[in-house]
């Protein structure tokens, strides 16, 4: 690591660009697909402002379907735009979003994506079919007038009908009250696949599938008794070939001279392609686009679905899997290797539960989900995953390259039929973290007791910032002393959460919080302000004259700007660097950011030491190659190896010391302890045989005394 940083201030690129030209393709296709009544700039202004309704949908947080249902009307009503100009919307809009700067990457927003266009999909259809109707309707009337002048004239009434029924797209039939047809068009012939004559004389009923024919009678009687004036169902029709044709129909009554219902006029509209296009949006909507398994959202209704009718004695079993290593494998090979993978991955999964009732779906990026509902044969959970992870090791060739990734697996088995159906994927999510903090490839069990207490410690994390404001945090000091006579050789400086009302959070559970959020960072440049800003008080008035230390966390030894910061907090109190020292877990400096930190801060003039030293020969070579002033050993090693043979540990601690480094135990509670640490070779000791972590009066009291 490099002195401070000078950061870039170049502000990201503005998708507007992309947005215009996207929009310009948009309205030049669909001016070539359809009519639309507007000029070229019109259209341009029109599709704009509607793509950028879209593009704020997809980055919108949560997302609401009324605007792009809107969107969808509003394109309907921008003129006869009709299936075409559908089809050719969803082409553009399918790819452009895809491709726009502020949607990558592409497997972040391409679900949403997916959604935003079926929504927009929906909407249009909901609205071209109330255009229909409403057509329909108009129709209808003009029908009326048309045949109810006709009493007066039987040839002008046939002629008007002839020139309505013949130039109309959609299907009209005259029905008598028999329920036989007196006329058809030729739509509705085309529809049935008969010819106009054909259908002259044939029940009404005889078209109509036999599933539905109830319905379409209530609603003929309901028109016939006086109930309603108008009768709209969607309907199945039976054609001639034997294949349904699903229909919206609307019914009317025509009356004659002296008001007496004479016959009916039904208008039909074709929606079959209508309908399928409707269902393959909307499973599109419901599956991931690469591998074609179901998302997430599908799969949280099928767990709601599984959950309630699931088997008492066996229950259900949901695993949420991560695969191990995949950004190295988008990082080396590129994205479309990684993304040939992932079709890999779920067929491997599908074929390891071929033979059970199972849904496997892609989650986000290289995470996917297991609903197993079981039974009698149905393996042990240890078996399953054993099975799981075999198959993935198994290397799959792309682009010429065998690969083959581990899974870390989240399990939940046979949760509880009550529960509400989001529990389960979110206590899948809580083990597959737990896994992930172990080893590669491996897998964790959902426990209830776990859980718990998992919610507390991520309650107590996220609520820190905002007790940190408050002021609930502060900052102690305790002493570091010499063994071999007591004297105080040091003061490091510790956290303390005070709770109101209750137990107070010492620094290694206040850290340990910290570092899982982030919020270590700075909460520990706070701490080391305070700390500094004391220190130097006590210095100028020679109240303690002592060097002061402060253990660092993983996260805050790899923290890109650790150097900055100590930089800013030293200007900022005046502390000399020779009077503070930091030090590092030796875990840590395993890193290369730790050990830029860590080399930057001791030519600066810091004492440095390894925190958490555990006496292995690894961590003796770690002292010997860096320039640290101390070591200090690991807390849990104080009690395990006080009172046994020192002969080993002495010759250890004695390596130490040659390579110019003094030895800092951690946890002395006793005199015994302390006696043997002192024989061993350990210089100084922390622990409650000095004195506890206590405010800077107690400091300055106890060197008064």
């Amino acid at each position: 690591m490099s002195n401070p940083r000078q950061r870039s201030d170049i502000a990201p690129s503005s998708p507007d660009r992309g947005r215009t030209v996207l929009a310009r393709k948009w309205a030049y296709l669909l001016s070539s697909a359809v009519f639309v009544p507007l000029s070229g700039d019109e259209l341009d202004a029109e599709l704009g402002e509607q793509l950028g309704v879209l593009c704020a949908s997809v980055h919108a947080k949560s997302f609401v379907a009324a605007p792009i249902e809107a969107l969808g009307e509003r394109l309907v009503s921008l003129g006869n735009v009709g299936e075409q100009g559908l089809r050719c919307t969803l082409e553009v809009l399918g790819k452009g979003l895809l491709a726009l700067s502020e949607f990558q990457p592409v497997d972040r927003f391409a679900e949403r994506i997916t959604v935003v266009l079926g929504t927009l999909a929906c909407g249009f259809v909901s609205a071209n079919q109330r255009a229909v109707l409403d057509q329909q309707e108009s129709m209808q009337r003009s029908l009326l007038k048309a045949i109810q002048d006709a009493q007066w004239s039987l040839r002008a009434s046939e002629a008007r009908f002839d020139e309505v029924a013949t130039s109309s797209a959609s299907g009209i039939m005259i029905i008598g009250l028999d329920g036989r047809l007196v006329r058809a068009n030729a739509a509705m012939a085309e529809i049935l696949g008969y010819s106009p004559a054909q259908l002259t004389g044939v029940g009404l009923y005889d078209l109509v599938h036999p599933d539905s024919v109830r319905s379409l009678r209530a609603g003929m009687r309901s028109l016939l008794d006086g109930t309603r004036e108008r009768v709209r169902q969607s309907q199945r029709l039976l054609r001639k070939d034997g294949d349904v044709a699903r229909i919206s129909l609307a019914a009317s009554l025509l009356r004659g001279l002296d008001g007496r219902t004479s016959q009916v006029v039904a208008v039909v509209e074709d929606g079959t392609e209508l309908m399928l296009l409707r269902h393959e949006l909307h499973r599109q909507s419901l599956h991931d686009p690469l591998t074609g398994l179901p998302n997430r959202q599908f799969f949280g209704t099928r767990v709601e679905s599984a959950l309630r009718r699931a088997d008492p004695a066996h229950g259900i079993t949901l695993f949420h899997l991560d695969l191990d290593g995949f950004a190295m494998v988008c990082g080396g090979l590129g994205r479309s290797a990684g993304e040939q993978l992932l079709v890999h991955v779920g067929q491997r999964l599908n074929a390891v539960m071929a033979g059970e009732n199972a849904m496997v779906a892609r989650f986000d990026g290289d995470e996917f989900g297991i609903l197993l509902e079981n039974s009698a044969t149905t393996s042990d959970v240890a078996a399953i995953v054993s099975r799981i992870n075999t198959e993935l090791t198994k290397p799959a060739f792309v682009d010429g390259h065998g690969l083959a990734l581990s899974a870390s697996i989240g399990v939940v088995h046979r949760p509880s039929r009550d529960l509400d159906p989001a529990e389960p994927l979110r206590a899948a999510d809580l083990a597959l973290r737990r896994a992930k903090a172990g080893r590669r490839g491996q897998w964790e069990l959902y426990h209830p007791d776990q859980d718990a207490a998992d919610r507390g410690s991520h309650a107590l994390a996220v609520t820190m910032p905002g007790a940190w404001e408050q002021g609930q945090f502060g900052v102690r000091y305790q002493p570091v002393a010499h063994l071999a006579d007591g004297r105080t050789a040091a003061v490091t400086a510790t956290l303390r959460w005070d709770r109101p009302g209750q137990t107070p959070l010492h620094h290694d559970r206040c850290a340990e919080l910290a570092e899982q959020t982030g919020f270590i960072l700075p909460l520990g440049e706070w701490l080391l302000r305070v700390a500094c800003g004391q220190a130097y008080w006590w210095h100028k008035g020679n109240a303690v004259d002592l060097p002061l230390t402060l253990g660092l966390t993983a996260h805050q030894s790899t923290d890109a700007d650790l150097v900055s910061r100590v930089v800013r907090v030293l200007e900022e109190t005046g502390l000399p660097p020779d009077r503070l020292t930091l030090g590092m877990p030796i875990a840590a400096v395993g890193i290369a950011e730790a050990l830029d930190n860590l080399t930057v801060l001791a030519d600066m003039g810091l004492g440095m030491t390894l925190d958490d030293f555990g006496l292995s020969p690894d961590d003796l070579s770690a002292v010997e190659s860096l320039p640290v002033t101390g070591v200090r050993v690991a807390r849990r090693l104080t009690d395990r190896l006080s009172g046994v043979g020192s002969t080993v540990v002495s010759t250890l601690l004695g390596a130490v010391h040659q390579a110019g480094a003094a030895v800092t135990v951690v946890g002395v509670r006793d005199p015994e302890q302390a006696q043997w640490w002192t024989e061993a070779g350990a210089d100084t000791a922390i622990g409650g045989l000095y004195g506890p972590a206590g405010p800077p009066g107690d400091i300055v009291a106890g060197f008064r005394a």
